[in-house]
């Protein structure tokens, strides 16, 4: 089967650091790859895969100084996925809706992943307008803000086994928050639990120019806490261990997440999550098995003891079952099976 993936240019494939929808591309392209299909990724020139690349950009447009609108760059590719349109049995988007227009024509062949949060009321009549695109969800809460869209199926994000590898005995002794520093990711939250549990928090995050005031303002005075450590932006290399050695992931949202790849991040090291019950979270951790849902600050203080007594394989072995990059791509093929792909297509 002739498949293309179209992803953001904001970071490579994978990225060198934080970004999840690159890195869940990624995981896609792969596995899709080592199962037998003909893949080209769209993305930028800085991006490593086993997949047929054409590179619309030199580099990652968020780690690239030159670059200040990336809007000209994601035109450019999304013109040349147009010229070369023909070539694919199915053309599947990680763009969110900036393709919508000029594919219309070819909805039949598309698929569009939606990442980001739609609960935007300007996306409605969007939505509603191209009501005619197959559109996938990474959760049944993600979907809930457009009722009237083409939702087409839920496919939960997942990694490769050897992402993220089990550690059964944390030496860390602190609490960890991963992911982008901005008030709905909800830093502020876990250092407040780390200094009421008298736990050491350590924060792995990047801090984008739209939030560099909310940093400066909000965020950096709290670091002077001798509990509370910033570590910077972490990569795939040393992410393994920040997890893997922490008690427990804060992932204190105040907002509907999409999904939150930091959370299986997490447990495929066997590191329990303590989570706000907003968007995707239910749907993710197992209360009482993988880590613990709350709704307080209070919750979330007591939650930190509890999650240290959680059993680590118990983790590790719910994020297998579940949310492995095999699944992932089994669940994709069917979606392009649903587009009217033949059978003897998929069965690479």
């Amino acid at each position: 089967m002739k498949i293309a993936q179209i992803a953001p240019l904001a970071e490579s494939v994978p990225p060198k650091l934080y970004g999840g929808t690159e890195r869940v591309v990624s995981y896609l392209t792969e596995e899709l790859v080592r199962l037998g299909h003909d893949v080209t990724l769209f993305a930028s020139g800085d991006s490593q895969t086993s997949a047929r690349l054409v590179a619309c950009s030199a580099h990652a447009l968020r780690l690239d100084p030159r670059v200040r609108d990336p809007l000209p760059h994601l035109l450019v590719m999304l013109e040349r996925v147009r010229a070369r349109a023909h070539e694919f049995d199915v053309l599947h988007f990680h763009v969110e809706h900036l393709h919508l227009p000029l594919f219309r024509p070819l909805a039949r062949k598309t698929v569009s992943t939606l990442h980001g949060r739609v609960d935007s009321p300007d996306l409605a009549p969007l939505y509603r307008e191209f009501h005619d695109m197959p559109l996938v969800s990474i959760s049944d809460a993600q979907r809930r803000a457009l009722p009237g869209a083409r939702w087409v199926a839920t496919v939960h994000h997942r990694r490769p086994e050897s992402v993220c590898p089990f550690n059964p005995a944390p030496r860390g002794q602190y609490l960890a928050f991963l992911g982008r520093v901005s008030p709905e990711k909800g830093i502020e939250r876990a250092i407040e639990i780390a200094r009421r549990s008298g736990r050491r928090l350590r924060i792995a995050a990047k801090i984008d120019k739209v939030d560099q005031a909310y940093w400066k303002s909000r965020v950096a005075p709290l670091l002077g806490d001798p509990l509370v450590e910033y570590v910077g932006e972490v990569d795939e290399s040393t992410k393994p261990a920040f997890l893997g050695n922490a008690i427990a992931l804060l992932f204190p949202i105040d907002w509907p997440e999409p999904f939150g790849l930091a959370m299986i991040e997490a447990m495929s090291c066997g590191t329990p999550v303590i989570a706000w019950r907003n968007g995707s979270v239910p749907e993710i951790v197992e209360h009482g098995v993988t880590g613990l849902v709350v709704d307080s600050i209070e919750q979330a203080v007591a939650a930190v003891d509890t999650a240290a007594r959680l059993d680590r394989n118990e983790v590790r072995l719910y994020c297998e079952e579940r949310f492995s990059a095999a699944r992932m791509a089994r669940d994709y093929l069917a979606v392009y099976r649903s587009l009217g792909v033949k059978k003897r297509e998929l069965t690479a």
